[in-house]
């Protein structure tokens, strides 16, 4: 191949790949690798992206082969692919698939792909006590209660495993979905989310993987989809008790399950149900910090077919512990980004399952699914006493006389005037903070602490509009349903914490009908250490497509 100046790709030896925003290919290009590599930086001109194993696993997870990934980033590249880029790429994608593990009577069988692959396994000390007795040269006895953990240990030193050992059937539910909605409109699932629900359950290895979508596209929806196509018995885990509600009012205004079928098992309810919802931090509840969690017995006191884990970029430590035992039942993943702040995306792959079905929310945007965000981060200075406080600090204290700059109040001042016909939300992580701006320009606040009846009080006013504004602390990153919003203003951040960026952007996402577009204003302390967490906490955005626009504060 010779150089051509039209396309968007420089890839280099390292595995990095480099995408030059300015070139009439870039959506393209960008699409692209949003399948099988990852963004590391995305300045204004150039981004950075990396190709690495667990990126082109999910690749392979989800359908996608050897040669149409050489054959795009050869069909995209300005210049020649170095020669061992397409040889590294089909030798790590080959090895999803040379590990298999199947049903083998009262046993699993671990069957690699030749005799070197297995004794290379053999020789592995982390996998010695995770192997049971040799079938032959190339295969060997695995005792299912092995399943999980060695498969996060095969993937963790490179040797991801596909898993066509199958399931155990959970206790038959019989259920329909709707046809009408809950005002008695026609509903029908979108075309993706059919498409996702089919991703999931299809295949040799289907039942078990994660399903990548925007906030805002209806991964709840995909999610009861799932449910109801299985049709058994359900354990769906939440973030908290305003995910729950929000799953269990789509449960019952969706499918032809009623009240009595659908449970909670909370710490102000222990219900046991056909289909049941919890929360991570209920079952990851301690006495104190030597007791084991006390309510894991939930996982084993009925016999479910389905495990969801919602928002599972968040999944605590403690359950993926727990999901290795579960690896005989069918589990489904719901995210907005594969992201973990953590660095554990393998065990997600390992243990919840690899990617299954994932789409570019530039795609949804073109499609009207969901609105058109506009991201603009407003740099905000210090004032001089700020400046010298700032300079004399610890780096903890720094980071907080950045995050809660006074001189970002007459900001949100003018983007409230800006915006006075719209619903808008103000995001912050520190309370005295946000509590402090919802003061000043008079509007309420909702945050850990908030009542849970006082919370359902502000959410149903906000979305009829009797509030106008309202200001949300860290639980309000995930999953609550005000599709009104069309404005954020993001006052303050998780120091680096690209999840948090795009589940806050979510939060104005949901689809508004005739300009259905939004705005998404984050403030940031100019030359100061906030300014280089929002550059990481826009990653994730930026590879979805949502560039930042730079304004400065005057």
């Amino acid at each position: 191949m010779t150089y051509v100046p039209t396309n968007p790709l420089i890839v280099q030896g390292d595995h990095t790949v480099l995408l030059e925003t300015q070139s009439p290919r870039y959506e393209e290009g960008r699409d692209a690798l949003l399948a099988f590599a990852e963004l590391v930086k995305s300045p204004e001109y150039v981004h950075t992206w990396r190709i690495t194993p667990l990126s082109l696993w999910n690749a392979a997870a989800a359908g996608h082969t050897p040669d149409e990934v050489v054959g795009l980033l050869e069909g995209l590249a300005k210049y020649p692919v170095p020669p061992h880029i397409p040889v590294s790429v089909r030798e790590k994608m080959g090895r999803y698939g040379a590990l298999t593990l199947l049903r083998d009577g009262d046993w699993l069988r671990l069957v690699a792909r030749d005799e070197a692959l297995m004794a290379e396994v053999r020789s592995l000390s982390v996998a010695t006590d995770l192997l049971g007795p040799a079938v032959d040269a190339c295969s060997c006895r695995i005792k299912p209660a092995k399943r999980g953990e060695l498969k996060q240990v095969l993937t963790s030193v490179g040797h991801p495993v596909q898993d066509l050992a199958g399931y155990t059937d959970g206790d038959p539910l019989s259920m329909t979905l709707h046809t009408t909605d809950a005002e008695g409109r026609p509903f029908s699932l979108r075309d993706y989310q059919v498409d996702a629900v089919d991703a999931f359950h299809g295949g040799p290895s289907g039942g078990s993987g994660v399903v990548v979508l925007p906030c805002g596209a209806g991964k709840t929806l995909v999610g009861v989809a799932a449910m109801v196509r299985l049709g058994m018995r359900t354990l769906i885990l939440c973030t908290g008790q305003g995910a729950l509600e929000q799953w269990k009012r789509h449960i019952l205004d969706h499918t032809s399950l009623d009240a009595s079928q659908v449970g909670e098992f909370t710490g102000r309810v222990k219900e046991l149900r056909e289909v049941t919802l919890t929360t991570y931090p209920l079952l990851t509840w301690r006495k104190d910090k030597h007791s084991p969690p006390a309510h894991f017995r939930l996982f084993h006191e009925a016999n479910w077919g389905l495990v969801i884990y919602d928002e599972v970029h968040l999944l605590p430590a403690p359950i993926f512990r727990e999901t290795a035992y579960l690896q005989a039942r069918r589990r489904l993943g719901l995210t907005a980004t594969l992201v973990r702040e953590d660095g554990r995306e393998g065990d997600v792959f390992s243990l919840v399952g690899p990617k299954r079905f994932d789409l570019p929310w530039k795609t949804l945007e073109h499609h009207g699914w969901i609105a058109q965000a506009t991201c603009v981060e407003v740099r905000v200075a210090l004032s001089d006493d700020d400046r010298m406080r700032y300079a004399q600090a610890s780096a903890h204290a720094r980071s907080r006389i950045a995050a809660t700059n006074a001189r970002k109040g007459p900001v949100v001042s003018s983007l409230l005037e800006q915006h006075a016909e719209e619903q808008v939300l103000v995001l912050g992580t520190y309370i005295d903070q946000l509590e402090w701006v919802a003061r000043r320009f008079d509007f309420p606040v909702v945050t850990g602490k908030t009542p849970h009846g006082r919370r359902l009080e502000l959410f149903d006013a906000f979305r009829r509009g009797e509030v106008r504004v309202l200001g949300l602390s860290r639980v309000g990153n995930f999953a609550i349903d005000l599709p009104g919003a069309s404005v954020a203003i993001q006052i303050s951040g998780t120091f680096g914490s690209r999840q948090e960026e795009a589940q806050r952007l979510g939060r104005v996402l949901r689809p508004k009908g005739g300009d259905n577009r939004a705005m998404f204003y984050s403030l940031v302390t100019a030359d100061t250490k906030e300014q280089e967490f929002a550059e990481r906490r826009q990653l994730f955005l930026s590879e979805q497509g949502y560039p930042y626009r730079i304004e400065t504060a005057s």
